[in-house]
């Protein structure tokens, strides 16, 4: 065997292998089409939704400074000495205690609530929906829980946190 043989053979090997990239099965190839699709496509976008939520749930924004209250709270105590109410939020004026919006009975005494309305400060019972005064209609529905800002106030030097 000579030297031309050994380079004949070489390069008839190189040129089978060269044959399977320049004319491809194309049965092969395009039954693979699926198969491409998937892991070009649709790969990613299983890979990219759970690394997009856990970048959500990182970064989202968090509630700070709250705390929940739930049921009746202390009425605030005037200069004269008797309870101060906020207009629009039934109160009880034997216990001194405001409710939620939607309450209509003291859990404490078991008197009707009374409200004070916003429009025009005549009060009546929180059961009424109507001001008999000025007409206005404040029909409030009941709320699971109330939300309060806590009493701390914004960081010193006047940034809030947002």
């Amino acid at each position: 065997m000579t030297i031309v043989d050994t380079l004949n053979e070489m390069w008839t090997g190189l040129l089978e292998i060269m044959t399977q990239f320049v004319i491809p099965d194309w049965n092969a190839i395009i039954g693979l089409l699926p198969l491409l699709i998937f892991l070009g496509i649709v790969g990613p976008l299983l890979t990219l939704l759970p690394l997009g939520i856990v970048i959500y749930q990182l970064r989202k924004p968090r509630v700070k400074g709250v705390r929940f209250e739930e049921g009746p709270t202390v009425a605030a105590i005037g200069a004269d000495g008797q309870p101060i109410f906020q207009p629009g939020l039934p109160h009880c004026r034997r216990d001194g205690l405001i409710y939620p919006s939607g309450t209509a009975r003291c859990e404490r005494c078991q008197d009707p609530l009374a409200v004070i309305c916003p429009m025009c400060g005549l009060g009546r019972m929180a059961m009424v929906d109507t001001c008999t005064n000025c007409g206005l209609v404040l029909k409030v529905k009941p709320r699971s829980v109330v939300v309060h800002r806590a009493a701390s106030g914004p960081k010193p030097g006047g940034a809030a946190v947002a």
